[in-house]
């Protein structure tokens, strides 16, 4: 037994790192209330906990070649213990945002790349197998339990025991991470920091520009950006596609820095021929699409469950659970059809079935959930991300040899984080700013008094923030409006909320469709099967001529 300790304590962090991009959604509606937050802050809490890992997430990877993995992944349980506990224990929203989205983050990224180096350091041959078997075992069970245990802590206890346990855990971790061996010896590498600021610099403003066009809008400024009580409006426009240009020239001038360094024989902080590599490309696209879709559905279900039927946090993980169930059991699944159907055919019939399954549940949002016809929806969304899940990072390893497989483990955190973070930013601005949009325009149209027209859109000109339906009476009394009136806005603003929640889950089905077209390469023959000929015949790349002319 002493030969599996070394996966057990593995395992136990990996549950963390899994467990913790799954916890919080669920929760949202009772943070906002203890913190006396917004939504809007949450989102962006939730945004910069991946956009964090996203942005640094190559960094971690080549401080795991100069520390060593296990002092690495030492560091980075302290580092996570640390932001666990500030999160569990924040008195507001800027703690919360430090400790769970900032410091938490830094830690990940040291942590993530470190399990799997050292689970192929401490195992060979079939016992290497088993060992990665057990760490994909374990994400599973934390994909399916986070909803759960979530929903479960912060009705009857709080969400806060949540980040206490993750503390608890990851110190023991620390405590038995001598039974883990590693023979990796440090190496001597100067990381580039140019590397590291222009490609974290590139995408937090990028990310960060998607995040506040619900406040200050795409084009036209809706809510002017002050700073120091200056209106920063350049041409008359709003900041944000200068954010998003000023992001993509960063990331095009670190992509020549990296050819750069190469060239003068300087280790790059990203081998960027990678990219030449049409499986890999069209692996990566895909992989980031489908954690999109998934952050966003995991952003905007937990936001209609609690803030438009009231419901609580555990009922809501009960909601999500047939998506966290579909999506392990499909991996299996799609894992034993590769026997028979290449990779090509499996990630297009789940791309399929993800956009027909977000369809599916436009109908489902209503005032009354229609709990079989959602259940189904998310039942069918998991099952095709399984599909997806199974597929993508075999897909993108076998793209390379043996010797670049850590590079493209990294680029694969990147897209999964890049892509969560573009999920959430993206669809929780479309949902915020189709909110404000809806609800002014109810109210212009409404048969209220103009006096009371007048008070509410005054009020909300800034923008409406997403609340608990139930408390929009409230609200209204204290602004001095009647009961009836009261009542009024609650219709309204319900209505406004459902049909925001439509336009978001409609623009989900659309990122999904459009992923279709970045497949195109992905392998067309089946695993193991003689290829057919022709240099299309598998989605060829050119990586094996590559590698002939380097041999």
């Amino acid at each position: 037994m002493s030969k599996w300790w070394p996966v057990v304590i593995l395992g136990c962090a990996q549950f963390v790192m899994v467990l913790d991009s799954t916890v919080m959604n669920v929760s949202i509606s009772k943070v906002v209330s203890d913190l006396h937050t917004t939504v809007a802050a949450m989102q962006t809490a939730i945004t910069f906990y991946t956009l964090t890992m996203a942005a640094v997430m190559l960094l971690g990877a080549k401080l795991g070649d100069v520390w060593g993995r296990r002092r690495t992944l030492v560091i980075g349980a302290i580092v996570y213990s640390i932001g666990s506990l500030m999160t569990g224990l924040s008195p507001n929203f800027v703690t919360l945002f430090l400790g769970w989205s900032i410091i938490e983050g830094l830690g990940a990224v040291l942590v993530i790349p470190a399990i799997a180096a050292l689970v192929a350091d401490n195992y060979s041959g079939r016992q290497r197998v088993t060992a990665f078997a057990v760490i994909g075992a374990v994400s599973g069970a934390a994909v399916a339990a986070g909803p759960l245990i979530g929903g479960y802590l912060t009705t009857y206890l709080s969400w806060r025991y949540v980040f206490i346990g993750e503390t608890v855990i990851m110190i023991a971790v620390l405590l038995f991470a001598r039974v883990i061996a590693d023979s990796s010896l440090p190496a001597r590498l100067r990381i580039d920091v140019w590397s590291v600021l222009s490609s974290a610099a590139g995408l937090v403003l990028i990310v960060f520009g998607m995040l506040q066009s619900k406040t200050w809008g795409w084009v036209v400024p809706k809510v002017p950006l002050t700073i120091g009580g200056v209106t920063v409006a350049p041409f008359g426009l709003s900041p944000v596609p200068f954010l998003i240009a000023a992001g993509i020239a960063l990331l095009w001038l670190f992509l020549r820095r990296q050819r750069g360094l190469a060239a003068v024989g300087r280790p790059p902080l990203l081998d960027v021929t990678m990219f030449s590599i049409a499986r890999l490309r069209s692996g990566l696209s895909v992989l980031g699409a489908q954690y999109a879709v998934t952050a966003g559905l995991f952003f905007m279900v937990p936001v209609y469950l609690q803030m438009t039927l009231g419901l609580d946090a555990l009922t809501t993980g009960i909601r999500v659970f047939p998506l966290s169930i579909a999506l392990i059991v499909f991996s299996i699944v799609g894992t034993v059809l590769t026997r028979f159907w290449s990779p090509r055919r499996i990630v297009r019939i789940g791309q399929l079935v993800l956009v027909a399954s977000i369809l599916a549940l436009l109908p489902s949002v209503s005032t009354d959930l229609k709990a079989v016809p959602f259940g189904i929806g998310m039942f069918f969304a998991g099952a095709a991300l399984g599909l997806l899940a199974s597929q993508l990072g075999n897909v993108n390893m076998s793209s390379v040899s043996e010797e670049r497989s850590s590079e493209v483990g990294g680029l694969q955190g990147v897209f999964q984080n890049l892509g969560s973070s573009f999920g959430t930013a993206l669809i929780g601005s479309i949902l915020i700013a189709s909110l404000g949009s809806s609800f002014a325009g109810a109210v212009s149209a409404s048969t209220l008094p103009d006096s009371v027209k007048s008070t509410v859109l005054q009020q909300t000109q800034n923008g409406v923030a997403i609340v608990p339906t139930q408390a929009v009476p409230r609200i209204a009394e204290q602004a001095g409006l009647s009961g009836a009136e009261g009542d009024t806005l609650r219709s309204l603003y319900t209505h406004a909320q459902l049909g925001s929640l439509q336009t978001a889950l409609f623009a989900l089905a659309v990122i999904a469709a459009l992923a279709l077209f970045f497949s195109r390469s992905i392998p067309s023959s089946v695993l193991g099967a003689a290829p057919r000929s022709g240099p299309e015949a598998d989605g060829a790349s050119p990586e094996p001529a590559a590698d002939k002319r380097r041999r």
